[in-house]
């Protein structure tokens, strides 16, 4: 099993720990209600150390972006912060992943911490097949630590230990600075779908920034957050899950996705992904709220007047609204808001509907 740098801090805090991905991680501390709230009022904070990082430099680096991503990043300015798709040939999704602009010509991508080891050996596959030999590709993920800050105290929380000023740090954007006189790279992002910070340093030194940030922060009410609330408020913010809400088979046009991919450019599986849309979707993944009494969990069957239609990728009782909610794969017949659907929980059906995804936004 991996460790991250922070592991025997979650020990030493009481964590559940728990296998994730091959990776030995805290499920909870205190519990995940508790935690949810935190985030949701005050501020939690996240070990991020398992995620990717691959450094893609050099004058090709571009171009060899612009043909793996299923964004555009021409015009990405230095700094700015873009959420992308990788697809292999046939549309599928290898991965949902984050580019940074660091420089004219390096670039950062944060990876899932699963698919880390598959979206390195793509992107090298992807360089070698167009003769790019002007573009390194680094693993950096060894040598590098993270850890998020997330809730709507977290700006106070970090400006005590930032050098520089945070509230001028837009929205999915970063910034070279130093946390504790630690060179770190900022970044305004999340995925929580509260305001939060995103902290990468060295992976020796991201232990101190982390026990400073509980010193100073718990009295305001940051409290250390497992994978278990990690989950709650993701979804409850409607974002997705690898290996839950998508895989190879899935394409982004059939989740949420399909404003991250750009068919006026060519990249890996353009093709594939015009074709499926000249052809229109047979399926989409929605998000539903449950009706009846039960929780709707992953790989749960759902019905449409009497016939099984689809399957249940994500869901949990939310914290924040009190209810049960979830997002499933249904026909795009049946996937307008307001549609009732019904859900296999054990030896009977549960009513629930469609509703717009986020199920939460948090307030400005």
């Amino acid at each position: 099993m991996k460790k991250t740098p922070l592991y025997d801090r979650h020990v030493a805090l009481g964590a559940k720990i728990i296998d994730f991905g091959g990776w030995d991680m805290p499920v909870q501390y205190s519990n995940v209600i508790e935690e949810h709230h935190a985030t949701r009022t005050k501020a939690g904070l996240f070990d991020i150390c398992h995620m990717g990082e691959i450094e893609v430099k050099g004058p090709q680096a571009f171009e060899l972006l612009q043909w793996v991503l299923s964004r555009n990043i021409e015009g990405q300015a230095i700094g700015q912060i873009k959420l992308s798709v990788m697809t292999n040939e046939k549309g599928g999704i290898i991965d949902d992943v984050t580019v940074y602009r660091l420089g004219e010509e390096r670039y950062l991508i944060v990876t899932n911490a699963g698919t880390k080891d598959k979206d390195l050996s793509w992107i090298e596959t992807q360089r070698k097949a167009r003769g790019l030999a002007r573009v390194e590709v680094l693993d950096n993920s060894d040598r590098t630590g993270k850890i998020d800050l997330q809730g709507p105290l977290s700006e106070e929380i970090l400006q005590k230990l930032a050098s520089d000023d945070l509230s001028s740090l837009h929205f999915y954007h970063a910034e070279d600075t130093r946390v504790m006189k630690i060179p770190a790279l900022v970044s305004r992002s999340g995925y929580t779908g509260e305001n939060g910070f995103e902290i990468y340093t060295e992976n020796r030194r991201i232990g101190e920034i982390w026990d400073k940030l509980l010193a100073i922060g718990t009295g305001l009410g940051l409290k250390p957050v497992g994978l278990g609330a990690r989950d709650t408020l993701r979804l409850e913010a409607g974002m997705m899950l690898y290996g839950n809400d998508m895989d190879e088979t899935i394409t982004p046009l059939e989740v949420v996705y399909g404003w991250v991919t750009n068919l006026e450019k060519d990249f890996v599986g353009s093709t594939a992904l015009r074709k499926l849309k000249e052809m229109g979707l047979a399926r989409k993944l929605v998000g539903f709220e449950m009706e009846d009494r039960g929780i709707a969990r992953h790989g749960y069957k759902v019905f449409k007047d009497a016939t099984e239609v689809g399957v249940v990728t994500s869901g949990t009782y939310t914290p924040t609204l009190q209810k049960a909610v979830g997002m499933a794969f249904v026909p795009v017949a049946a996937s307008r808001p307001g549609t009732d659907i019904f859900i296999q929980i054990r030896d009977h059906q549960a009513r629930a509907r469609i509703v717009e995804l986020p199920f939460y936004r948090r307030q400005k």
